[in-house]
């Protein structure tokens, strides 16, 4: 079944339906237009008697077009269902900025491995190393591009990609405490723990998250290392391959959600 999510503003409710109580939502109305019109109807072709899911904040609406305008398909939710949530601890990373056709293939990936949350970092050796215009030009690809990826995989919450930060700015402010509730860990070529070893050793403490830093072509460099390591973070190794950026954050997300029990 195709999904396809819209936002809240695409929902016509009265006085009785609220969004916040997705059982009270049969018979709402929802109107497709704008980007969406075109990528439900002039792309995937759906038109009236057609149906399809609605995906929006942790549910699925099965929803059937019912009429069909030159700017708007309307459709009536005709059930709901209440999309699995992300289990917890939530995986987040924290990634330097790779070129952006890369980035792009890793944001998909991410998004299907059910991560929570992306914050790009600008590094020592990252693509870009400065908020720049190029970078502000590209946000909404990577927007689009994880609403794709999120319809695909049927998430019923959207991953959150943060505004671009430095490095050791984000270092300084993020709450990271191996013992405590986040924890974390970043990939490092001379890592002397395997993620598997660490990724049990943080299960046991069973926090609300896992940040994994993951550097972008030319990795961290030694004095980024350092302020890892003095944020109380080890570095993690995948073994004696050198391994590309978007190699590494498949796997890194994948053995340690294995050893998180998330893969339930």
């Amino acid at each position: 079944m195709r999904r396809y999510w819209l936002e809240s503003d695409a929902f016509r409710t009265n006085q009785k339906q609220k969004l916040e109580d997705p059982d009270s939502m049969l018979g709402a109305e929802v109107l497709i237009e704008g980007d969406s019109l075109h990528h439900i109807r002039d792309v995937c072709r759906q038109t009236v008697g057609d149906k399809f899911e609605v995906l929006f904040a942790g549910s699925a609406y099965f929803v059937e077009v019912v009429s069909e305008k030159k700017r708007e398909l309307l459709a009536i939710v005709r059930d709901v269902r209440k999309i699995t949530p992300l289990p917890y601890p939530r995986i987040r990373v924290a990634l330097a900025i790779p070129r952006f056709n890369v980035l792009e293939d890793v944001l998909e990936k991410l998004v299907e491995l059910g991560v929570e949350t992306v914050q790009p970092l600008f590094s020592d050796n990252s693509f870009i190393r400065t908020a720049t215009d190029t970078w502000a030009a590209k946000e909404s690809r990577f927007q689009k591009i994880i609403q794709s990826a999120t319809q695909q995989c049927g998430r019923g919450e959207k991953m959150t990609l943060e505004p671009a930060l430095k490095l050791g700015e984000f270092i300084e402010a993020v709450a990271i405490n191996p013992s405590g509730p986040i924890a974390g860990l970043f990939a490092y070529e001379v890592g002397t723990v395997p993620v598997r070893e660490l990724g049990a050793s943080i299960a046991a403490k069973k926090p609300e998250a896992v940040w994994i830093f993951v550097g972008g072509e030319g990795g961290f460099s030694e004095s980024e290392v350092l302020r890892f390591k003095e944020k109380g973070l080890e570095a993690a190794t995948l073994g004696a391959q050198v391994l590309r950026v978007e190699t590494a954050c498949v796997a890194l997300v994948s053995v340690l959600k294995y050893e998180l029990d998330l893969m339930r």
